[in-house]
């Protein structure tokens, strides 16, 4: 079971389909992540990676917003929050976000700026609730997204990543899912459905599968393809090498539903 931790800007609750719902919580500010957040997050997914009965990460905002942004003001921040040793900065969670070994779900409920839109870049599914804005504002502030443009270049084109950037835009939900920035923009009251459908596909698969495929996924990132498929070759040997790999291949040859033991 997942760790219980005394956080003052999380919110975590365990879901059907063994999905684990991660709320930011800061309504002040609509959410918006400082260095506390960060270090509760970084500790809330590592507490998820290492429980076996999370299939998947759900993350979203408390209330009507997702994340307007950065807060800084969480720097002197006390309560809660500092049990919890440090773990790492924005940096540290955008990687951790990147390689987590479970899927995770950005579940775009309310306004989503800066800090907060790399966050939805940075897992692997988004789906954002028409009549939300996301967008990169900073450089109407004379900051620029230095941090956040690491995760939008993988998932935004080019030119128009550098508009959002150099123009500061907020864009509608279904043209974020355009270009990329969300894989799927719904009407707000069908939000938690397509959440349910992808936590419900996802705890169909083999979990074990699942976590080594994402790891690869995360390791081939930044290879060549000289580097990438010797490292993948290595990968899919590992995949083979399950029970539930066996499992599968014989469940298909018996024509019958596989049953995973996540080994």
């Amino acid at each position: 079971m997942t760790t219980a931790r005394a956080y003052g800007f999380l919110e975590v609750a365990a879901k059907e389909n063994g999905a684990l719902w991660i709320f930011l919580k800061n309504p002040p500010k609509k959410n918006a992540i400082g260095p506390a957040m960060v270090n509760e997050l970084l500790w809330a997914l590592e507490d998820a990676a290492n429980d076996d009965s999370v299939r998947s990460i759900v993350l979203t905002g408390a209330g009507d917003a997702f994340c307007a942004g950065g807060d800084f003001t969480q720097m002197s921040s006390s309560g809660p929050s500092a049990e919890l040793p440090p773990k790492g900065d924005y940096a540290d969670l955008l990687l951790a976000l990147t390689r987590s070994p479970k899927p995770l779900v950005a579940r775009v409920n309310g306004v989503a700026m800066g800090g907060g839109v790399g966050l939805v870049a940075a897992c692997h599914f988004a789906v954002a609730a028409r009549g939300i804005k996301l967008g990169t504002p900073e450089i109407n502030r004379g900051l620029f997204p230095m941090m956040i443009m690491a995760v939008l270049a993988r998932v935004v084109p080019q030119r128009r990543l550098l508009e959002m950037m150099l123009f500061g835009d907020k864009l509608e939900a279904d043209e974020a899912a355009a270009i990329g920035l969300v894989g799927k923009a719904v009407d707000a009251d069908g939000l938690d459905a397509e959440i349910a459908r992808i936590t419900g596909q996802i705890a169909q698969k083999s979990p074990i599968t699942v976590k080594l495929g994402l790891e690869a996924f995360a390791a081939q990132a930044d290879l060549t393809l000289e580097q990438a498929l010797p490292m993948l070759r290595e990968r899919l040997g590992a995949v083979l090498s399950t029970d539930d790999a066996r499992e599968g291949l014989m469940a298909f040859l018996e024509k019958r539903t596989p049953k995973w033991t996540g080994k």
